[in-house]
């Protein structure tokens, strides 16, 4: 199960991200997190703008709702995603 907390009406929760997948898609839960494989490569930001564009898409929200608040160099990161509720959340997790 992907642990999360909620704050201010943002859903927060973390994202194991592997970078330089041959396609990206939202892998399901990986120990608590959200794993999402990105095509892009970790270079300039491009892994991180493609994470924001995934999950925007996902939860059907503008990439203006969706946050990088922790981890912007690392492949663990924490997210925060306004406008969405956890319900979401563990349903993309059941993703595989």
């Amino acid at each position: 199960m992907i642990e999360f907390s909620e704050n201010k009406g943002r859903l927060l929760f973390k994202v194991q991200v592997v970078p330089r997948a041959s396609r990206s898609e939202i892998a399901g839960e990986h120990n608590g997190t959200l794993r999402v494989r990105i095509a892009a490569p970790p270079v300039a930001g491009a892994a991180n703008a493609e994470l924001v564009r995934i999950l925007a898409r996902a939860f059907k929200v503008s990439r203006n709702a969706v946050e990088i608040t922790a981890g912007q160099t690392s492949k663990l990161k924490q997210v925060a995603v306004k406008g969405v509720t956890p319900e979401t959340l563990l349903a993309l997790g059941c993703v595989k």
